[in-house]
């Protein structure tokens, strides 16, 4: 699929003048429409990570999930049979088959005012990564956008596990390695300072293949992280736990397909 998309649309893009980004949500929309459409599921004897970004923000684009899409996902799981575990457990290799879990990257405000009390209301786990950098800084956000150090906190003491996202969200792929303890590092311990907790896990930005590098996860165990946790299957980086994106174009039948493992092999276009 995506050998014969990625030209097209670069020709497309270069015709038309649109933007990458524009050209990104349109192989995304389509390349997922596509993929879901071929029958067939894929074998799977461990559990699947689903990785959120923003639940009813449109301002975050293709990360964004409606309150009312991200129910029905849940609703949709729980009636296929799935069962919602920790993160931390199929990230240890033990999970079953038929168990999901939910994560947030970013450390939006939407994972506290939205997700957060839907996944209360059915008794379901879930871990979120936050970038520390945008948390210390949130009031420069559009209200709400960010969550507060004082959400985060909350969060972490009704249950979630926390995670970091790094210091202000960088490519890895492309950081010179002077920066890696300053992101990684410097992101630890500004959530330990923060609200009492050194998390163990760390999220990559982006999180495909070009954006970690061997370096990268080297000073990520130098950091303190036991987990890194990646934004994709099978094209992941060596040595993560593969999550799976989900997109704003995720509607039932696109969801279902997901579950069944139609974009373990996708990637997105970053």
């Amino acid at each position: 699929m995506q050998p014969v998309i990625v030209p097209i649309l670069k020709q497309l893009a270069r015709h038309s003048g649109l933007k990458r980004r524009q050209i990104a949500k349109i192989r995304m929309a389509t390349e997922r429409h596509a993929l879901a459409a071929i029958p067939g599921r894929r074998r799977r004897d461990c559990g699947r990570i689903l990785c959120y970004h923003s639940i009813g923000e449109p301002y975050w684009g293709v990360n964004d999930v409606s309150p009312r899409r991200f129910r029905r996902q849940i609703e949709n799981a729980l009636h296929a049979g799935f069962e919602f575990v920790p993160a931390a457990k199929l990230a240890r290799g033990e999970g079953k088959a038929n168990e999901l879990a939910i994560t947030f990257d970013d450390g939006l405000g939407s994972v506290f005012t939205q997700a957060a009390p839907i996944l209360k209301d059915r008794r379901i786990p879930f871990s979120f990564f936050v970038v520390s950098g945008w948390c210390e800084t949130y009031a420069r956000w559009k209200p709400g956008a960010m969550m507060s150090w004082r959400q985060v906190s909350e969060l972490v003491e009704n249950g979630a596990e926390i995670g970091s996202h790094s210091a202000t969200h960088p490519n890895f792929g492309t950081l010179e390695p002077g920066r890696y303890a300053e992101e990684l590092e410097g992101s630890r311990r500004t959530i330990e300072r923060r609200i009492g907790v050194a998390p163990v896990s760390f999220a990559i930005p982006l999180g495909q293949r070009v954006n970690w590098t061997p370096a990268a996860a080297l000073a990520a165990t130098a950091a303190g992280y036991e987990t890194v946790y990646a934004q994709a299957e099978d094209t992941r980086p060596q040595g993560t736990v593969p999550r799976t994106f989900v997109t704003a174009y995720d509607h039932g039948f696109i969801f279902r397909a997901l579950l069944r493992g139609a974009f373990d092999n996708w990637e997105e276009w970053v």
